[in-house]
Order: structure tokens, then sequence, then C-alpha cells
């Protein structure tokens, strides 16, 4: 089955052709580093991560762009708050984002453009649409693009340019680079006492300013995909919904104006928001939370991805603790799975444990190749766990072919819990011999904790051994109470597992 995408400028699900397979650019619009980036950002961000892994996982060689933006206006109001330089300002947030987005298990772009790096081709960039005639300098020594000197203008978020002469528009008049004039939109803007302040002012032939937010992506992608691939077309730009108009379209005008091509990316892609309670999450709103809330909250990455993925990205996603509460109770379940695998595998496949993993594998393909269909894909994972687990239980031996098609959807989706969250504590038949002795209630966080959980389920083994049943199944609802698991293997090694 081919790969199927959906398409923002043609509204369509299509067939997915880069330009140059199986070489394939996507450039996804990164955050701007004046805060940390909450939740709703990396839910764009995560769902950009499945399709750059779906993509090479399906054979393409992706060259993928994530840019900065470390110079707009929420910037230089923040440096300028803090009283610092922009750069100084920026850093902070930046080096927060890679922090966030390993913790959340984002394979790294190939390129993190800042905007201040770029400072060279975003003012050839503005020299060329001057020389085309289809931006001017204004009154105030900006430089503008002339919405009504481009035809195409709307054609991605389908706006009637009648709407955006009368100003009728709410997100033209209220777009931070709009003027006078709602059709046009600002490609570099005018030094301020405010941006020399804090270093965020450059030299150029038509005046000393700074860019605009649309130019930015537009001069960073342009330059790079020129750079690496030789071409001037973007395979895909993705990004969140709202960035559809004005961002992406103002975009779109100034490359396509610029290079003479009829489109700037072959394909659009958009992710909907996350809402809290309902509600878009924003500063406005006061219902932000970042990544590193739950990371300080010991939420392991994995329970984020399955929660984020259990929802199409083209729909929006309420965030719920008790949504996040499931999600950490089914990346427990893929755990206990994977450590069940790996503990129980063999020299040869069983055909019955062959058979449903070929089926999980044929089932997840063809949900992500619909769009990036991940519920459809998680509930074909879960149905492979359960008949798989229900063969292991009738004494199946899974061997390297299974163990090859659980490694593979483990490197599409990741969303197997943490090392430091499997937490396995090993104890031997003879139950918790050289342990100290622990009370009951258990201890504080940390290796103490660990101590305590091995003692008890040692304690249990020995109850178990004198066929004090009673007391070995108290011991268990003791341990499970306080968030550990037991297992009881075959070779007579019990497995205490801390759930994540």
């Amino acid at each position: 089955m081919t790969l199927r995408l959906y398409n923002t400028m043609s509204r369509a699900v299509e067939p997915f052709i880069p330009l140059h397979p199986p070489r394939v650019s996507l450039y996804t619009c990164g955050p701007t580093v004046y805060n940390y980036a909450h939740i709703g950002n990396f839910r764009t961000f995560l769902f950009e991560d499945l399709l750059r892994r779906w993509l090479e996982a399906s054979d393409f060689d992706v060259y993928h762009i994530m840019n900065l933006t470390d110079v707009d206006d929420k910037t230089i109001k923040g440096a300028a708050a803090a009283g610092v330089p922009l750069v100084e300002h920026t850093r902070q947030f930046a080096d927060a984002f890679f922090d966030d987005s390993t913790y959340l298990r984002l394979r790294p772009a190939h390129a993190y453009p800042r905007a201040t790096g770029f400072i060279p081709p975003m003012v050839r960039l503005v020299e060329g649409l001057l020389e085309k005639g289809v931006a001017y300098r204004g009154d105030d020594g900006s430089v503008y693009f002339a919405i009504g000197r481009f035809p195409a203008y709307g054609k991605l978020s389908r706006l009637d340019t009648r709407e955006l002469r009368t100003g009728a528009s709410e997100r033209v008049s209220t777009d931070e680079y709009a003027k006078e004039d709602a059709r046009d939109f600002v490609l570099w803007k005018a030094a301020k006492p405010d941006d020399e302040a804090v270093g965020a002012a450059w030299d150029a032939p038509f005046g000393r300013g700074r860019p605009g937010w649309h130019l930015e992506c537009s001069a960073m992608a342009l330059e790079l995909i020129g750079t690496e691939l030789g071409t001037d077309v973007l395979d895909i730009h993705a990004g969140g919904i709202d960035l559809v108009f004005p961002h992406h379209e103002d975009e779109i005008a100034q490359s396509c104006a610029f290079t003479g091509q009829e489109e700037f990316a072959r394909v659009w892609m958009h992710g909907e928001f996350l809402t809290m309670a309902g509600t878009k999450m924003s500063k406005r709103f006061g219902n932000i939370l970042t990544a590193r809330d739950l990371r300080e909250e010991g939420v392991d990455a994995a329970a984020v991805r399955l929660l984020i993925f259990q929802t199409h990205y083209r729909q929006k996603l309420d965030f719920t603790d008790q949504a996040l509460d499931a999600a950490r109770e089914g990346v427990r379940r893929l755990g206990d799975f994977d450590r069940r695998l790996q503990t129980t595998a063999g020299a040869l496949d069983d055909p019955a444990l062959i058979l449903v993993a070929d089926t999980m594998r044929a089932n997840v393909t063809a949900a992500l190749n619909d769009d990036l269909n991940a519920p459809q894909a998680l509930a074909a994972v879960f149905t492979f766990v359960r008949e798989a687990n229900r063969l292991l239980d009738e004494g199946a031996i899974p061997g390297g072919l299974v163990d090859r098609a659980w490694a593979w959807v483990d490197q599409v989706l990741d969303v197997l819990p943490s090392a430091e969250q499997r937490g396995t504590i090993e104890v031997g038949a003879a139950g918790g011999a050289g342990e100290a002795e622990w009370a009951e209630a258990p201890p504080a966080e940390g290796d103490a904790l660990e101590s305590w959980a091995r003692y008890w389920a040692g304690r249990r083994v020995a109850a178990k051994q004198s066929k004090d049943f009673t007391e070995a199944d108290r011991i268990r609802k003791v341990l499970s109470d306080n968030g550990f698991e037991v297992r009881d293997r075959k070779d007579g090694v019990v497995e205490v597992i801390r759930r994540p």
C-alpha cells in the first residue's frame, strides 16, 4: 500500500510522491525560544516525529529541517524584560527545548537553523522581492510584501482576498506584523530602540532592521534545501493548524514570488490543537503544561507518546489526568510484554506467533500508510500483545522473526517504558537472602525503596515455600499498593517490577 498523506493545500488524502525519491525534504516549524515549549507544542512535534520515523521505516532518505525562531517580537520583549542580550535570553530556552525533545524521544533533525544565523539569506530574499516589484518600502522604513501583486495569495488557507482588503478577518487584524493595509505583511521591520538595545538589528541595503517572522522560515528552508538537495521546492512542510494562516500562507507568497515556482511545498501537513479541559492551551488562559512539568512529575515519555498517538493528528486532543493514567497503564502492559518476550525467547519461532506478528506488521503498515493513522496502528499492537500473551501462556516460544517485528514497531512508535521506569528487581527462589530487614511501611523514593521491595518479595517467596499462601497474597498486595508488580517466572526467579 502506498503512503497517502492529507494535504492541506488540496484538502484531500493523496499518494505521497517526493520530487527525487528516495530523498525527502521535510521542513517543520520549530519553537519560538522566548519561553519553555508547552505540551501543546510538543503534540505537533510528536506528530512530526512519527511522520519522520514512518518515512524512514518506509525506506525514504529524509532530510529534516526544524527551525528555531530566536528573533521576533516575543523574544525581543523577553530579552528586554530580563535586561540581557537577545542571544543570551534565547539560548536558555533553546537548550531547554533540546532537553525536552530528548526526554520525549524526538529524533533529532538534520539541521536546526536559527533565524539570527541566516540574516544574509533573508536580506537576499528581500532584495529579490523588491527587484521583482512584489515588495515595497513603507513610510516607516519597513519592507512589505504586496499581496495584491501575488494573485495566488490565499490558496492554502482559502481566505477570500476581498475579506482581506476590508480587514474583516480577525486573524489578519491581530497579526503582529500587519499594518494599516491588512493585505500586506512585513518582510523586514525597521529597527527600533528596543531592537537595538538587545542586539536584534542588522544592516541591510534597504535599511537597518530585523526580519519578519514569515520571512525567516522561507529564507532558511530555501537556503538549506538549495545547498543540500539542489532544489527550491520542499517535499513536505509541516506545523500546527494555527500556522496555516497567516504564517504558511505568507511563506508561500514570498517563496514562490522569489523562486518563480508554482509551489513552495508539495505537501502541507498540519496537526490539530491539544486542549486542557476543552480549551486551547495558551498563556492567555493560564493552562500551560510543559514537558519539563511532566518530567519532574516522573511521567515516562512513553506514556506521553502513547497518549498523543491514541488520537489522530488531525483531531483535537483533550489532555486530562485520566487519559494520562490510562496511557501509563498501557505503557506498563507493553513493558510487561516486552520483558516476557525477552525472557522466553528461543532459537526458533512458533508458527502461530509468526502469524500474529506478521498480521500486526501488516496492520500497522496499512494504518500508518493511511495518513499516519496512529490510533489504528496502536490498536494492532495491543491486539498482537493480547494474542501473543495467550500463545505464550500455551507454551509457544518466540524467536528471531517475532523479536524483529516487535523491534520494528518499537522503532516507529517508541512507546515502550524507559529503562529507568521498568525497574525490574530479581529475587532468587530462596528469597531475600542477605537483605536487611525492612518494616512494612515503605521508605521514601530511591535505592532504599528498591531494597524494601526486594526484601518483601523475598518474604513472599518464603511464605509460599511454607505454603502460607494467605500471607504470600497479603504481601503481594502490599507491594502492589506501593507501585510494584510481582511476577513468578518458570525458572523459579521472582521479578518485582516497578510500575511507571
